[in-house]
């Protein structure tokens, strides 16, 4: 390629941008007046039209990510160029060609009107950088620079977080990939090998401070090692490696949140070496995503509490020898949420996809791995509690952190948010590389399939998106690092997720009929990329009782 044959426009993208954003600022405020009762967000208001605060929440997050992808294209200190750039400007177009086409099928209920709607995002200028943008020469330039640089996007990390990454890119690469598909076909558990790996690299400490044992900074928090290992992990295998940081992650997040001097000194330093492997337990089978429903019941009796009742969905409950479960304290059900504690409860460590388990006071807790498509070698569990006792001491927080519960856990499901979303960058990255690899391989009728524009449309269009996503998800964890971005964490998990299935699935289709054998990765990284519009927050809980809530609420205060 000697020349770029379509310009790359920053003014215009930044306009047509800005634009779309003061059009949904202004669209927020109207749905947020109109659904309030008394200055305040009628959740009973908004569940009647439904669709459109989900589409509220998918468009806004649309147009963070577009946003943000254009300030790190500039940024110098990243190590951009060219290929990061066209890619930025082209992902702003498609991002306004679908936002203001989304809108315009039914701007009534968008609170505006064609007139408004044309007048705003269908200027000449608007239609001018849109159409000369999203030219297919466009993207072809963009997969001809990937073939160029031979990478896909600079990841615009510091030099201290670049060398983390390569280090468990290593790993991923030696030790994880190995055993990926194993692990998957015969759904069988995480091999040692990847534990003690994980162990002996301190990976269980990343989100836990110096002074208890982990690798944190004691005077600030380091999201983005978290976010850069667990992308890694998750490229070399989602149910293998990918999610073995989330659970002490919660967790220890949790006890930084809420846990006494002493719960602190005593299961952080456990935590960070692995000693303490973290189960987390809050779904219910009929209580999901509204966790103010839990009905497992944590009994007072002297010495402590005794626990009764199931839970579901609890990911490497067997192998766990540490759990956190959210149970109700409180007996009085007008409390709701508030009258939720956490609790945490040892067991021994098992093997295998069942196991039970009976304490000497005569309490059994036991469980059974539930069969998934994908997400395989952690295990998700339902478990009983039947009579199960923990001690006193074991409740966090102490007795000022009955009923609080529900907080702690919040804080811990933020990092456990943004978390997924880094391992859907992890998945997407693995499925983007499968699938340029795959075509440039291939031949169909007499050449590879990368030669055909659709393929290149495709390419360029998943390197795009997982680009966009992972430089969205780094700027989230400033935010985290700066105690801020509760929202935007479930922004981006919602985002990263459904658009997950997307790039795994044409990298599936590129593929072809290979693409559906278990011969090729590919097939792992589709299955593997649906969990995440499921777990952490299901996307339609995380979209409206979220994400759109708080931008409703936002409008109201501003």
């Amino acid at each position: 390629m000697t020349a770029t044959a379509v310009k790359i426009d920053k003014s215009k993208a930044e306009k047509a941008l800005q634009a779309q954003a003061s059009l949904l600022s202004d669209i927020t405020k109207k749905l947020a007046l109109k659904n309030s009762d008394k200055g305040k967000v009628s959740v009973s208001k908004m569940d009647e039209t439904q669709h459109v605060f989900y589409q509220l929440a998918w468009l806004t997050a649309e147009q963070k990510v577009a946003e943000n992808f254009l300030v790190y294209a500039w940024d110098e200190s990243k190590g951009v160029g060219e290929l990061e750039q066209k890619m930025a400007v082209t992902f702003a177009a498609e991002t306004v060609a679908h936002i203001r086409s989304e809108i315009s099928a039914r701007p009534a209920e968008w609170e505006t009107t064609y007139a408004e709607l044309f007048s705003r995002l269908f200027t000449d200028e608007i239609n001018t950088f849109v159409e000369s943008t999203s030219k297919m020469s466009s993207y072809t330039e963009i997969v001809e620079l990937i073939s160029k640089h031979g990478h896909y996007g600079a990841y615009g990390l510091s030099d201290d977080h670049e060398s983390f990454r390569q280090t468990f890119k290593d790993f991923a690469e030696n030790v994880v990939v190995p055993h990926a598909e194993h692990v998957h076909r015969h759904d069988t558990l995480i091999p040692d090998e990847i534990i003690k790996g994980l162990k002996d690299m301190g990976c269980f400490g990343l989100c836990i401070p110096e002074q208890f044992g982990g690798i944190q900074p004691d005077d600030r928090p380091d999201n983005i090692s978290m976010l850069v290992v667990t992308e890694e992990l998750s490229r070399g295998s989602l149910g293998a490696a990918g999610s073995l940081i989330t659970r002490p992650e919660i967790m220890s997040k949790a006890l930084l949140k809420g846990g006494t001097d002493e719960q602190k000194n005593k299961w952080l330093p456990l935590l960070a070496s692995g000693e303490r492997m973290a189960g987390i337990m809050v779904t219910e089978p009929n209580y999901g995503s509204d966790v103010a429903g839990i009905s497992v019941t944590a009994k007072e009796v002297p010495g402590g509490f005794v626990i009764n009742g199931v839970k579901t969905w609890c990911t490497f409950a067997g192998y766990a020898n540490l759990l956190l479960i959210l149970c109700r304290t409180e007996s009085d059900p007008s409390l709701k949420h508030r009258g939720l504690s956490i609790l945490l409860a040892e067991k021994p460590s098992f093997d295998g996809h069942e196991f039970s388990y009976k304490q000497e006071t005569g309490g059994t807790i036991s469980g059974k791995a539930i069969g998934t498509i994908g997400y395989r070698g952690m295990h998700s569990y339902e478990v009983s509690f039947e009579d199960y006792f923990i001690p006193k001491e074991n409740l966090l927080g102490g007795e000022a952190g009955r009923g609080k519960g529900f907080y702690y856990q919040m804080e811990g499901f933020a990092g456990g948010r943004i978390q997924t979303a880094a391992r859907a960058n992890g998945v997407m990255q693995a499925a983007l590389e499968a699938a340029f690899r795959y075509a440039t391989e291939r031949k169909v009728f007499a050449k590879p399939i990368y030669e055909y524009s659709l393929t290149k449309f495709k390419i360029a269009k998943m390197a795009m998106i997982t680009q966009a996503t992972r430089q969205y998800t780094n700027y989230v964890a400033t935010l985290l690092d700066e105690h801020k971005g509760q929202m935007e964490a479930t922004l981006v998990k919602l985002y990263a997720s459904k658009i997950a299935e997307w790039v795994t699935r044409e990298a599936m289709q590129i593929h072809g009929g290979m693409g559906y054998a278990e011969e090729y990765p590919v097939s792992r990284y589709f299955v593997d990329a649906r969990v995440f519009s499921i777990f952490e927050g299901a996307e339609e809980v995380m979209a409206l009782r979220v994400v759109a809530k708080d931008l409703l609420d936002q409008a109201l205060t501003n």
